[in-house]
């Protein structure tokens, strides 16, 4: 692997790894994502992610909102629990419902930011 390579994948793996810390400690504290300190740590992961371009469609890594989706649910196990819920006709499990509900909080405010980004010169423009 080149060096080039293995810088991308490190720095997608510490923007993932620092993601699940923020997300572990608003699980902890009981805090909601969208309140600072959290949100300002998230966005400033949201800026350095898009200025890498792991939030372009088709990015390798992927860190759009379902990138993430895929690869910290994946690391939770939540499709295994939500599988196992269905199959089993019973509930997922509480931690797995609370990691899932902070998934969708943190999904939803990376969109929110992707779609914000996208079109900051549009609605920036000076009018002559």
């Amino acid at each position: 692997m080149s060096t080039s390579v293995n810088e991308t994948a490190n720095l997608a793996t510490r923007i993932l790894d620092r993601l699940e810390e923020i997300i572990q400690l608003a699980e902890r504290e009981t805090k909601p994502l969208e309140l600072d300190p959290l949100r300002t740590e998230l966005f400033e992961l949201f800026v350095t992610a898009n200025g890498a371009g792991y939030t372009e469609e088709d990015s390798d890594p992927d860190l759009t909102a379902e990138g993430l989706c895929r690869t910290l649910g994946s690391r939770w196990g939540l499709a295994d629990a939500a599988k196992s819920a269905v199959e089993s006709s019973g509930r997922i499990p509480a931690a797995h419902l609370s990691k899932m509900r902070l998934l969708w909080s943190l999904m939803r405010m990376w969109m929110e930011w992707s779609y914000a980004w996208d079109r900051w010169e549009e609605f920036h423009q000076e009018v002559e």
